[in-house]
């Protein structure tokens, strides 16, 4: 039976190591996931997740209410608009429409119906060519994502390097963060790789990378 509600508490801190999770069916026989968060009806509500095609497997055409997300962690994905490796990072926008395939296999990081709006530009970007962005600390860079004028959200990576003095920081819009590579700490735990944490509206932590790490991060789309 398949949940209808998964760390649908914005409220809350939540968590997901999504390695000492079993992958789950999906409607396709050769694509699996490993859901994170759900808020909604099993395959048409909010939901965040980690998914692996199969070698030569595909997806039914489908569109997508409220936009998509993805950052292709491994292999390649494919669709009619192209071919996206490891590294690639897509928003789809309310109304986009795809039969997306993987000949080789893949695993990405998904997000659905959390970009509503007509009107939002697609982004498609490839991470390994990209400028990296000094923040002003010590051993942090930034890779923006995505940001756009009349949306709360902004995504972009983060690197940590080894060691680096933590800096401490609100969440007044909420974040929410995927470790890509490496590991995270903070007061309320490590995360290791493919450990997925959301911190709710008001939330602050000063987290650290004793080895370093990659992440994803999100913020601001918890607001109201």
């Amino acid at each position: 039976m398949m949940e209808t509600d998964l760390n649908a508490d914005f409220g809350r801190v939540a968590v997901a190591r999504t390695a000492a999770m079993e992958w789950q069916a999906s409607p396709s026989p050769s694509v699996w996931r490993k859901r994170l968060e759900l808020s909604g009806p099993a395959e048409a509500g909010r939901a965040t997740t980690v998914v692996r095609y199969d070698p030569d497997s595909a997806f039914p055409a489908h569109e997508h209410p409220d936009g998509e997300e993805i950052l292709v962690l491994e292999g390649v994905l494919s669709d009619e608009t192209g071919d996206y490796p490891a590294g690639c990072y897509l928003l789809n926008p309310e109304g986009f429409s795809h039969a997306p395939t993987s000949r080789e296999g893949c695993v990405l990081f998904v997000k659905l119906r959390q970009y509503p709006g007509k009107g939002r530009r697609r982004v498609v970007l490839d991470i390994n060519k990209a400028d990296w962005q000094p923040t002003g600390a010590a051993g942090i860079e930034v890779l923006p994502l995505y940001a756009e004028a009349g949306h709360p959200e902004t995504m972009h990576l983060v690197r940590i390097a080894p060691d680096a003095p933590p800096v401490a920081h609100d969440h007044p819009g909420g974040e929410e963060i995927f470790v890509i590579e490496g590991s995270l700490e903070d007061a309320r735990g490590r995360y290791e790789t493919g450990a997925w944490v959301r911190y709710p509206p008001g939330s602050r932590h000063a987290p650290v990378s004793p080895e370093g790490c990659l992440l994803y991060v999100k913020s601001g789309h918890l607001a109201g």
